[in-house]
């Protein structure tokens, strides 16, 4: 039985650029794709199973219940649309940029 529960609609959504060790990032990727959900789906998953088990974070929280998450770039585009049911799957694999060509 899988350790993440299934999936909750209608959450907004920023965008977070982070890096992994190689380790963790294959074993994000391979449980994505066990369960069948993008891997932001198993990240946040993940934070919401484990930081509700540290009672000492929480009452922190409590204490200081202000945002430390920083404010976002002027110009950004920041990703708030709601969870929808056709993106399951959608980041199940690794996404790389494109190689251009140079121009000539």
């Amino acid at each position: 039985m899988p350790v993440i529960k299934p999936r909750t609609r209608g959450k907004q959504f920023v965008r977070h650029i982070t890096r992994l060790d190689r380790e963790n990032n294959e074993a994000l990727y391979a449980y994505a794709q066990f369960l069948g959900e993008p891997t932001d789906y198993v990240l946040n998953e993940l934070i919401d199973s484990v930081l509700v088990k540290d009672k000492e974070f929480l009452s922190w929280r409590a204490a200081h219940p202000e945002s430390y998450a920083p404010s976002p770039a002027p110009g950004s585009k920041t990703d708030t649309r709601p969870d929808s049911s056709t993106d399951r799957g959608r980041h199940t694999s690794p996404q790389r940029e494109p190689v251009l060509a140079p121009v000539e």
